[in-house]
């Protein structure tokens, strides 16, 4: 048997001083490192930059800690903050799954920024194609404090979903009230009944009634058109639906069959579908307000600036502080039952277009 000789391990070799050094990685900073530089302790840094309203801390200390936390780049830990607190301070917000116009990406800014001087923060969730129960479930798995639901599909059972999963309010934004949610009650057939009043009493007969034919928006040109029905019932006007795509071309082809449908006017869903549409009429010849009359609705600032300048309806909704403090009672009262509160008002604007 040969027996093969070891010999050590070589060393590794010594480091070149040449070699370029690398610094060690740095820790994440902590609420004590925080309190270390500001000269507090951690308690006081918790109810600073958590903006505890039960602790009374002077202004001078306040702007030691966020000093600090921002030269440390430190940020509370969500988590840890809501496993402390019991829950979390995530309103969710399921993102619009039909074309919204400025008028509501103008409340949902107002909205984040009062829930957030509540110390709340609003997540948009999308959800393509899930509704009721299935939806309810994916958001639940965010554990969030508050669910504000815009249109309708939810039903008792998803909100009960919501509930046991730690959501204390949920509010929903529709023309039905659900049980178990704070109901923010929009009745669109309000906006549909100012606008064919106002065309009956500036002498219009025929009216058409513009009802688009994008996918999702029946839920409000729905109630708008039956809006018109009821503000001419009894009378001796008729009424038109008019299906129309929002594009230029639809516009056109309805344009040019206009005169054949013997319309002396129209409420065209909205102020983009209404300018759209007087546009194609104008270019087939036909004379706003002579010919026809248009009115629209949401007021926006661009109907103002067309000629002639457009009539609207304008839509008023709830404040964003309005009702960020009701969500903000909500959670902080989840026993108390769920309210009911018409929030959607409409009022005409004349103006040269009709």
């Amino acid at each position: 048997m040969v027996q093969i000789p070891t010999s050590p391990a070589p060393s590794p070799p010594a480091p070149s001083s040449s070699a370029p050094s690398c610094p060690a990685p740095r820790g994440v900073p902590t609420s004590a490192d925080v309190a270390r530089l500001a000269g507090v302790s951690r308690a006081t840094v918790s109810y600073v930059l958590n903006n505890t309203r039960a602790v009374r801390i002077s202004e001078p200390t306040r702007r030691r800690v966020h000093e600090a936390a921002r030269e440390l780049g430190y940020v509370p830990h969500a988590g840890a903050r809501s496993l402390r607190a019991g829950h979390s301070r995530m309103v969710l917000m399921p993102a619009p799954a039909v074309p919204v116009g400025p008028l509501y990406w103008q409340f949902l800014n107002d909205l984040q920024w009062a829930l957030s001087r509540l110390d709340y923060t609003v997540v948009q969730y999308g959800t393509p194609g899930l509704r009721g129960d299935e939806a309810a479930r994916a958001w639940a798995e965010l554990r969030p404090v508050a669910v504000l639901a815009p249109g309708s599909g939810l039903g008792p059972e998803a909100v009960a979903v919501l509930k046991h999963a730690g959501a204390r309010a949920v509010v929903t934004l529709g023309p039905e009230s659900v049980e178990g949610a704070h109901a923010l009650l929009m009745d669109h057939r309000a906006v549909g009944h100012c606008a064919g009043a106002h065309l009956y009493d500036r002498g219009r007969r025929r009216i058409g009634v513009v009802v688009p034919e994008e996918r999702g928006l029946e839920a409000f040109s729905a109630p708008r058109l039956d809006g018109v029905r009821r503000a001419l019932r009894d009378t001796d006007a008729t009424v038109t639906p008019l299906p129309l795509a929002y594009s230029e071309q639809d516009a056109a082809r309805l344009a040019a069959r206009w005169r054949g449908l013997a319309l002396d006017a129209v409420f065209a869903y909205n102020d983009e579908y209404a300018m759209l549409l007087m546009r194609a009429l104008q270019d087939e010849g036909i004379g706003v307000p002579g010919e026809t009359a248009v009115i629209g609705a949401d007021d926006l600032m661009l109907g103002r600036l067309l000629r002639p300048r457009l009539s609207t309806v304008r839509i008023e909704l709830p404040s964003g502080r309005d009702l960020a403090e009701l969500v903000d009672r909500a959670v902080r009262d989840p026993g108390a039952p769920p309210g009911t509160h018409p929030v959607l008002g409409a009022t005409v604007i004349h103006r040269e277009s009709s």
